[in-house]
């Protein structure tokens, strides 16, 4: 793998400044399209080799991430319906890679938690996922990462980003607990 010299990446402002201010940013379209092809890329190798794809890499990512997280949470976060769910988490819970429990007040309730193989899997491809953002922001500085952020964060709807920043914050906040 070759280092990243930033001097030799191609800036955007020159095209960005040409375009009228009505036109497509065909540029920043398909720069996020490509980025993600390739963000994803790294893990759906691995995922494949288990059998699974992008659906399971996102559930076991937000299980892992939130364990004893509802079903119902995960359908609002992944957008999905539960029947796609359903097939998902089926074939992860078999497999032995996520468990389900009652919920101890309300047994209707069905919480999600990984296993150790589950979470294994899950910080094995975060650790690809993490590897690229590495390389990529290396030549930055913070000031840079941090615009990194805003702009991502600019990128949600508007009426989901404080969910969104609670759903992530939460999850830190128990990782750090964890021993």
């Amino acid at each position: 793998m070759t280092d990243i010299n930033l001097t030799t990446i191609p800036s955007l402002s020159a095209s960005a400044d040409a375009r009228p201010a009505d036109a497509p940013a065909f540029d920043l379209i398909e720069l996020l399209f490509f980025a993600y092809r390739d963000f994803v890329g790294d893990a759906d190798e691995i995922l494949a080799k288990f059998g699974f794809g992008r659906a399971h890499h996102r559930v076991l990512h937000f299980v892992n991430r939130n364990p004893g997280m509802k079903v119902a949470e995960l359908l609002d976060i992944l957008k999905i319906t539960k029947q796609s769910l359903g097939r998902v988490l089926k074939q992860l819970i078999d497999e032995g890679y996520v468990e389900q429990k009652e919920g101890a007040k309300d047994r209707r309730q069905r919480l999600l938690f990984v296993t150790p193989k589950g979470e294994a899997l899950a910080l094995r491809l975060a650790a690809l996922q993490t590897a690229r953002i590495g390389r990529a922001l290396a030549g930055f500085g913070t000031a840079d990462r941090d615009a990194v952020r805003r702009f991502l964060i600019a990128m949600l709807d508007p009426d989901q980003r404080d969910g969104v920043l609670r759903l992530i914050d939460g999850a830190d906040r128990v990782r750090r607990r964890r021993p």
